[in-house]
Parts: C-alpha cells; sequence; structure tokens
C-alpha cells in the first residue's frame, strides 16, 4: 500500500540577464498524514555547462530532537549520510549553503547540498551527474520507496491532523518565501503570478 499523497516533478528555463541561462529541476514527493515517515526532495540547479548544485534529502516530519527514535530510523541507522561523504570526496565537489534559512531549518541532518564546478576540470558535468549524482539518488529514492512510501504504518488522530497541519504549513511556506521571491525576478510579475497561482490551486494553499 503506497503512502504517497501526491508527487510534484518540474523543470523551470529561465534566460540570465548576465548570459545563459538557468536551468532547476525538482523533484517533491509528500506522504500522506498517516505515515509520519520523511518526504523526498531532490532539486538539480544549473545555472552553466559546468557548474550544478544539488540538494538531495528526505526531509523530516517530526522534531529530531524531541522525537530521538525517529532521528535514529530514518537518519543514523540507515546510514544516508555515506552518500553526502561520498560525494564531497570528488575534487569538483563542494559544500553548498543555501541563501534561504526556510529550506536550510527544512532539511535533515544527513541532507545532501553540494555544488559542482567542473571548469578546467577532467571530468564534464553528465560524467559526473552519471556515475555519481545518478546511483546516489537512486539508492537514496529506493531507500524512501521501501521504508517510508511502501511500508505499512499507521499514526494516531491526533498526529495524523498534526502531520496534516504540519505538512500544508511548508507548502504554504514554499510557495511564499522560496517560489514566492524568486519567481518575480526570473520571469516578472505577470507570468510568475500565474504559475503560483496554479501551484497554489495545486497545493490546496
Amino acid at each position: 500500500m503506497y503512502q504517497i499523497d501526491f508527487i510534484l516533478g518540474g523543470w523551470i528555463h529561465c534566460k540570465l540577464p548576465s548570459g545563459g541561462a538557468l536551468n532547476i529541476t525538482t523533484l517533491s514527493s509528500y506522504l500522506k498524514p498517516s505515515t509520519d515517515a520523511p518526504h523526498f526532495l531532490m532539486d538539480l540547479i544549473q545555472s552553466s555547462t559546468t557548474s550544478l548544485v544539488l540538494i538531495l534529502d528526505l526531509t523530516p516530519r517530526k522534531d529530531l530532537i524531541l522525537n530521538p527514535d525517529y532521528l535514529k530510523t530514518y537518519y543514523e541507522d540507515t546510514h544516508l549520510d555515506t552518500y553526502r561523504q561520498r560525494l564531497l570526496t570528488l575534487p569538483e565537489v563542494r559544500p553548498y549553503f543555501s541563501p534561504s534559512f526556510y529550506i536550510r531549518a527544512l532539511l535533515s541532518p544527513t541532507a545532501i547540498l553540494v555544488s559542482i564546478d567542473t571548469g578546467g576540470g577532467e571530468k564534464s558535468i553528465e560524467e559526473i551527474i552519471q556515475e555519481h549524482i545518478s546511483p546516489i539518488a537512486k539508492d537514496v529514492m529506493q531507500f524512501w520507496l521501501d521504508k517510508c512510501a511502501c511500508l505499512e504504518k499507521q499514526v494516531g488522530e491526533t498526529e495524523m491532523a498534526y502531520l496534516a497541519k504540519r505538512d500544508q504549513i511548508i507548502k504554504n511556506k514554499t510557495i511564499e518565501v522560496d517560489l514566492g521571491s524568486s519567481f518575480p525576478r526570473l520571469f516578472g510579475e505577470e507570468v510568475s503570478a500565474q504559475i503560483l497561482g496554479v501551484l497554489r490551486e495545486y497545493y490546496d494553499a
């Protein structure tokens, strides 16, 4: 039985004033409030042919300090942090720090946030994606499917109401704080208003 509520995938292409283009590929998978398992998030942000930012995470839905068993179950015992460590051994890879405090607060301790720059290097972005990012993303996705999305789990009514409220706040904040601040700069007020309007309707914001 799948616990998936909905999946949102998107690709944004926008020409930059400085030249070149910005390409953002995103995949967000939300689970139902009947389970407290983490959501799935992946963003690929590319502003040139030699640079890429990767955000890959199972975003927690409970306070990790107040719920140490949740931290242990989904993050410590799973060894998800080894994927981030593995990527950081590559000379082209550096840690990435999101300018959004909201995004930083949303992510887990094992989140992969890295920037990749192949300028002047031996490998291309495409090679790094194929040889390193793709296998890691597939492993993380498979774990999420097996242990989160497809695992039978039922929380109580009180917790279900809390999770539904929390998930809705996250959806609203994603539009308001993240997309709402960047889309007008990328597409202008009129186009961004249309896009955000569709997203609000879809998110039931």
